[in-house]
C-alpha cells in the first residue's frame, strides 16, 4: 500500500507527496495535461517540441541542465498522446531548489529566436534519425493512419507532418506554452525523504504566487466505431516482413481496459505463452509473435505483431494467428494460463512501486486518470478478471468483420506482389 497525501493550490495546482524514509533522495515530477492529442491538427508536434524547448533555460535559471547537474541529480522527459512529463531525482536537501527550477520553467521559461531554432532543428534531426532513417521507423505512423481516421491519436507525438514544427513560428509556440504551461494544468507528484509539512510549505513558496489561468483545451472528436476491414501494404528497406493485426479496443479507465490487458498477456507474454509456443516454437512461421495494447487515454488500440521468418507466405502466416485467436474464443483460458498472468502483473505492479521515482511518476499519472490511489487499487482490478471475462472479450474483439491488417513488407516483396 502506497501512503500519499494531496493538496490543490489556489492557483489550481495538484500536489501529491508520499513520504519514504529508507533513501536520502528525493524525486520530483511534474505532469501536464497536454499531449498529442490536444494539438492542431494544423499545427503537430507542439507537445513533444515543448519537451525539449523546457530544457532551454528560464528567466532565473538560464541552463537548467547545468542547475540540476550541480544538485547532484538527474532529469529527464517524454511526451506521448496524452500527456508530457517531466521528472528528476536529487539530494532531498535540494526539494527547495529543484521546485525553484520547475516553477521558474513553468511561469518564465526562455522562448526566442535562439532557443526556438536550437530545438526546432533537434526535433528534425530526431524525426530523421528515429523515423526515417531508422528500420521499422514509420511502422507506428502506419499503424495509426490506418486504425484512426477522425481521432487526433492518427498521429505520432512528433506530429502528422514535420514541416509543422519547421514552419512553426515563435507566436504560435508562445501560445501554446501559455495555454498549456499553467499551474491549473499540471500536478506535481514529490516522493522521498521529505515531510508532508515541507512539501506543503515549499510548493506554497514556490508555485502558490502564481496566478490562476484556465488552460483552453481544443475540441475533438472520438473515434466512431470501426464497422470495416481495412488493409494495406507498404514496402520498406527492412531485413523481414511484419504483419500488424490491429483491433480496437477499450479506453483506459474502462473494467474491459484490464481484460483485454490480461488477453494479450495470454496470448503473448513470454515463451511459454500460447502464440509464441505455437507459432515461434512449434510451427516457425514467426521470428517473433507479439499481443499487446497502446495504454492510451481514450478507446485505444490491440495490436497482434508478427515478424515473418524467411520463405513463410504472407496468408500463411496471417491464417495461423487468426487460428489462434478463434482458439482463445472457443477453447477458455485456463485457471493455470490466468493464475500465471495474474502472478506476474502482480509482481510487475510491485516492482514499479520500489522505487521513488516510480512512485511519483506512477502517482501523478494516476492524478491525471482522475484518481491517484488507483496505485493501490489497480491490482485489484486486474485480479477481479475471470476466465469468463476473457473469452467473453476474446470474442466480442476478434472479429473477421471489425478490424485492420498492415503489412509492413521488404522492398524486394514488392518485385514479388
Amino acid at each position: 500500500m502506497i501512503q500519499f497525501d494531496s493538496f490543490t493550490l489556489d492557483n489550481g495546482l495538484t500536489v501529491i507527496a508520499n513520504q519514504d524514509d529508507k533513501t536520502p533522495l528525493v524525486a520530483v515530477n511534474l505532469l501536464y495535461r497536454v499531449g498529442a492529442k490536444n494539438e492542431n491538427p494544423k499545427a503537430t508536434g507542439f507537445a513533444h517540441l515543448f519537451e525539449h524547448l523546457m530544457f532551454s533555460g528560464s528567466k532565473n535559471f538560464q541552463s537548467y541542465d547545468e542547475a540540476i547537474q550541480m544538485m547532484g541529480g538527474e532529469s529527464n522527459a517524454f511526451t506521448n498522446n496524452d500527456f508530457t512529463n517531466y521528472y528528476l531525482t536529487l539530494p532531498a536537501d535540494f526539494l527547495p531548489h529543484a521546485l525553484d527550477l520547475e516553477a521558474d520553467r513553468m511561469q518564465n521559461l526562455n522562448i526566442n529566436v535562439q532557443s526556438l531554432e536550437v530545438q526546432r532543428n533537434v526535433v528534425i534531426e530526431e524525426f530523421k534519425q528515429r523515423y526515417i532513417n531508422q528500420p521499422y521507423g514509420d511502422l507506428w505512423a502506419e499503424i495509426r493512419r490506418l486504425a484512426y481516421k477522425v481521432h487526433p491519436y492518427k498521429w505520432q507525438t512528433i506530429g502528422s507532418d514535420i514541416s509543422h514544427i519547421e514552419n512553426a513560428s515563435l507566436e504560435q509556440v508562445r501560445s501554446f506554452y501559455d495555454n498549456f504551461y499553467q499551474p491549473s494544468n499540471a500536478i506535481l507528484s514529490i516522493s522521498g525523504n521529505v515531510s508532508l509539512n515541507s512539501v506543503k510549505e515549499e510548493v506554497e513558496r514556490a508555485f502558490g504566487k502564481m496566478e490562476y489561468k484556465r488552460t483552453i483545451f481544443p475540441a475533438y472528436s472520438m473515434e466512431p466505431q470501426q464497422k470495416d476491414n481495412r488493409r494495406i501494404k507498404v514496402f520498406r528497406d527492412v531485413p523481414s516482413d511484419v504483419i500488424c493485426i490491429i483491433f480496437p479496443m477499450s479506453c483506459r479507465k474502462d473494467r474491459q481496459y484490464f481484460v483485454q490487458d490480461l488477453l494479450s498477456d495470454v496470448l503473448s507474454n513470454g515463451k511459454s505463452s500460447r502464440m509464441y509456443q505455437s507459432l515461434v516454437v512449434e510451427k516457425k512461421l514467426f521470428t517473433e509473435i507479439n499481443a499487446f495494447i497502446s495504454g492510451d487515454d481514450d478507446a485505444g488500440l490491440f495490436i497482434v505483431m508478427g515478424k515473418y521468418c524467411d520463405d513463410i507466405s504472407l496468408e500463411q502466416g496471417e491464417e495461423a494467428i487468426w487460428h489462434e485467436l478463434k482458439s482463445v474464443c472457443e477453447n477458455p483460458v485456463s485457471e493455470q494460463e490466468l493464475r500465471k498472468m495474474k502472478n506476474k502483473n502482480e509482481a510487475s505492479a510491485t516492482f514499479s512501486n520500489m522505487k521513488i521515482l516510480d512512485k511519483a511518476m506512477n502517482l501523478a499519472y494516476y492524478a491525471h486518470l482522475g484518481e491517484p490511489d488507483r496505485i493501490n487499487k489497480e491490482r485489484e482490478f486486474y485480479n477481479s478478471v475471470t476466465i469468463r471475462d476473457l473469452q467473453q472479450a476474446a470474442e466480442q474483439m476478434f472479429h473477421l468483420d471489425c478490424h485492420s491488417v498492415l503489412y509492413y513488407l521488404k522492398n524486394d516483396r514488392n518485385e514479388i506482389e
